[in-house]
């Protein structure tokens, strides 16, 4: 299927979807403007396309393939592709992975996850058998053990990893305790979920030879929203044209944000989607105009990733900065948010990993550093302990493997709510 008019799919969808119907019912017969059409709401989408009875879908699920995904609402809904759609998706992204370093004859492991509907694995997979240049795909998968995929990888001479940063970090950390040598791992291609500063700094301990970039940005929900700019800075991406419309909308008003540099939230409209169309919907990321060159926008992150502790609300990137300016020796390899109730109060813990190896002298010291940047930038925080509202900040240390994940989909959950709920 190729990529449609703008216009012909707003027909289609007011024809064909109950949902839009409803949703574009106030508009002009003949609105074919991106600007002329509301925002869609997720919880209401996700409310409309039920499994069964689905007000979104255009037609009856009767040829298509079904993926399960969080949406950006946190629990699992149901996505569909036909096959020419799911075609045109890995073909376009495939193409994108040129841009990523991929050479032809590189042998590629897929180490993201499988099974339980979950798409990644298979997209990176199919991506890899339709992207423009010759590759050898081997197909672990993010569940198979460490102790198999690291004799596997070096058996094989994998030179391309891919995988969210979160199961690469983890093989990283297995790959330094056990004293192995990877040395034909010459890139790492990571998606799903941000790569910090201090993942990097496992991953090259790792492995030295190799350069840490973005596989590409889409999702199963939204689609494909941006393929990667080469250069030093990974978050920076382009629109799949003629593919996918990327806009980055202002916080408050919803007005589309066209200056470099401010940044607003992400909403993505795919054109050759017709069965499940997606219209102006919100991919759950903040992000921000580079001006480099046409279309280039760099992701700033994901749109309510954060947390409220009492009456204070703090934001994993808060605490990733704390770490970062705190950090100067680099021995911090993860950071999780865990928020915890005891004594009638809420309490936030910073949970550090470490490399392995790494000493317990100057811990304390350290931890005192991130618990002050980041009371430095959320004074809040220190005058609510003072009220008698929270618990002070505190730090668990840890090792990268000790920190919890999404069983599903092996994503660090970053932020941990431990709190009892009635």
């Amino acid at each position: 299927m190729s990529a449609q008019q703008l216009s012909d799919l707003i027909r289609f969808a007011r024809h064909n979807s109950p949902f839009y119907r409803d949703l574009y019912a106030s508009l002009p017969p003949h609105a074919d403007r991106l600007t002329d059409l509301p925002v869609v709401d997720q919880r209401e989408f996700w409310d409309a396309n039920a499994l069964h009875d689905s007000r979104v879908l255009t037609g009856p699920l009767s040829e298509a393939t079904v993926y399960k995904t969080g949406g950006t609402t946190g629990s699992p809904k149901f996505s569909v592709y036909t096959r020419d759609e799911w075609r045109t998706f890995v073909t376009a992204f495939g193409q994108g992975m040129v841009d990523t370093g991929l050479r032809p004859g590189h042998r590629v492991a897929d180490l993201f996850y499988a099974g339980e509907l979950y798409a990644s694995f298979l997209f990176v997979l199919d991506s890899l058998a339709h992207a423009p240049v010759d590759n050898v795909r081997l197909p672990i998968g993010g569940g198979a053990p460490l102790e198999s995929t690291i004799p596997t990888l070096r058996d094989l001479a994998a030179q391309v990893l891919t995988g969210t940063p979160t199961t690469l970090c983890r093989l990283a950390e297995q790959v330094v305790s056990s004293g192995v040598r990877l040395d034909s791992v010459e890139l790492l291609l990571f998606g799903g979920e941000a790569l910090f500063d201090d993942q990097r700094r496992l991953l090259a301990t790792a492995f030295p030879r190799a350069e840490a970039r973005s596989v590409g940005y889409a999702s199963v929900d939204a689609g494909l929203l941006g393929r990667p700019v080469p250069g030093a800075d990974a978050r920076v991406h382009r629109a799949f044209t003629p593919y996918s419309v990327v806009e980055i909308l202002d916080d408050s008003t919803d007005e589309p944000v066209t200056e470099p540099g401010r940044p607003g939230r992400v909403v993505v409209t795919s054109l050759f989607r017709r069965l499940m169309p997606i219209i102006r919907y919100p991919a759950g990321d903040r992000a921000e105009w580079t001006g480099t060159g046409p279309g280039h926008f760099r992701i700033l992150g994901r749109a309510e990733e954060g947390v409220r502790v009492g009456p204070v609300s703090l934001y994993t990137q808060d605490a990733q900065d704390a770490v970062t300016a705190a950090d100067t020796a680099g021995r911090v390899v993860g950071t999780q948010l865990v928020v915890r109730r005891w004594e009638g109060r809420d309490g936030l813990v910073l949970r550090l990993a470490t490399a392995p190896g790494d000493p317990d002298h100057g811990r304390e010291e350290l931890a005192g550093a991130v618990v002050a940047e980041l009371e430095t930038v959320r004074p809040l925080y220190p005058d609510s302990v003072r009220a008698g509202f929270v618990h002070p900040l505190s730090v668990e240390w840890a090792r990268h493997r000790d920190l919890a994940v999404n069983p599903r989909s092996g994503k660090l959950v970053r932020v941990l709510d431990e709190r009892p709920t009635a």
